[in-house]
């Protein structure tokens, strides 16, 4: 790094020295009338920080001159960024602090006695060394204060990602509560869970929501305000954009695990296209029979086993047309003009087809238990797998 100070004589800075005695009060006078963040007191330890810093940098800036000596590592003046970020002085504040305190100094040492006898060259070459000091320290302080801020932010988002663990499985009350003090939540009185991914960086686009990045896919718990769903759910799927999410019931916070259950149980389903391919943000309660279905898949491979083995006694072609023709007839609860626009064909050819269908099956399409088993069987997956 560049060591302006070492062209500067190196009788200036003891010339300098007793010159400033009283420019720590000045510097320290100009940064509290300028920074609000700093107009308080100079009692207790903000007191004895402040002075001490512009103390040491001042005596270790006319220490330097005409030195060939680097800054060093610079901890002091990034400790002194870390202070600062957990007094809660913003990185603005410190950065306006350097500039007024620089100021300040060029100021003293332009009108000093020795100053004024320096010539031209030397005084340009002091101008250089004084802010391209600062300009290390301050970076180092800078670096210090989002050392600081990176390390709280990461701390409370581990706190958070309790926080979003805890409300995934039944928790007492006051638990509750105080993990959520403890990630800096207020428990509203309702809330939903949405599975997606990258659910930290979603969370952080809806007012009041908490996210931890889990495995298999991230969670996010959603406040569920007192207002319509369609406010709510839209600003959900504005902070989702083109990703699949599936959001849970809303519940109170104390059944949230509840809607976790729902939206983690629908997000392999949704993740295959098997809810709503055209929509990427689906709600887990609009499809509990896609969920009763792939919550026992053997149960429900076993029912499409039985249920279309007749099926299987038909050419492939002939096979995939009666499928798809009891699949319209069974969604129109046996209406023959909408079985025939929703396929896209003539009436009479549903007709001709279903009685087809009735030598297939036999009395099952009579049947009211045997055409809900026929209904599930054609639910239980795609029908490429059975055909």
């Amino acid at each position: 790094m560049d060591r302006p100070w070492s062209r500067v004589p190196s009788w200036v800075g003891a010339a300098l020295r007793p010159e400033l005695a009283g420019t720590i009060d000045g510097i320290i006078a100009a940064v509290r009338g300028e920074v609000p963040e700093y107009a308080r007191p100079l009692t207790g330890r903000f007191g004895a920080r402040i002075t001490e810093g512009v103390s040491v940098a001042l005596g270790q800036f006319l220490d330097l001159l005409g030195r060939d000596d680097p800054l060093g590592d610079g901890t002091v003046y990034r400790a002194l960024g870390q202070l600062e970020h957990r007094e809660g002085r913003t990185l603005a504040a410190l950065q306006s602090a350097y500039q007024v305190g620089t100021r300040t100094l060029w100021q003293r040492l332009a009108a000093s006695t020795t100053a004024r006898k320096l010539p031209p060259d030397v005084i340009f070459t002091l101008a250089e060394a004084l802010f391209g000091y600062i300009e290390q320290i301050s970076a180092a302080s800078v670096a210090g204060w989002a050392d600081e801020e990176a390390s709280q932010a990461g701390s409370l988002q581990a706190r958070r990602h309790a926080l979003v663990e805890l409300l995934a499985r039944p928790a007492p009350p006051a638990e509750l509560e105080r993990v959520a003090a403890a990630a800096g939540w207020t428990v509203p009185p309702r809330v939903a869970a949405l599975a997606v991914d990258d659910a930290v960086a979603i969370a952080a686009r809806l007012p009041g929501a908490v996210g931890a990045d889990l495995d298999p896919v991230g969670l996010v718990v959603v406040t569920a305000r007192g207002e319509p769903d369609s406010a709510w759910l839209e600003r959900v799927r504005g902070a989702t954009g083109d990703r699949r999410a599936v959001l849970g019931p809303v519940v109170e916070p104390a059944n949230a695990h509840r809607s976790v259950e729902l939206a983690q149980a629908a997000w392999p389903l949704h993740a295959a296209g098997r809810l709503d391919a055209g929509a990427p943000v689906v709600r887990a309660d609009e499809h509990l029979l896609a969920l009763l279905l792939a919550a026992a898949p053997e149960l429900a491979s076993a029912l499409a086993e039985r249920a279309l083995a007749p099926l299987r006694a038909l050419p492939a072609g002939a096979a995939v047309r009666a499928e798809e023709t009891l699949r319209a007839w069974l969604d129109a609860h046996g209406d023959v003009t909408a079985t025939a626009t929703a396929l896209h064909v003539h009436p009479q050819t549903v007709r001709y087809r279903l009685a087809s269908l009735r030598e297939t099956f036999g009395e099952a399409l009579d049947d009211p238990a045997a055409r809900l088993e026929l209904a599930l069987a054609l639910r239980s997956g795609p029908a490429r797998d059975r055909t």
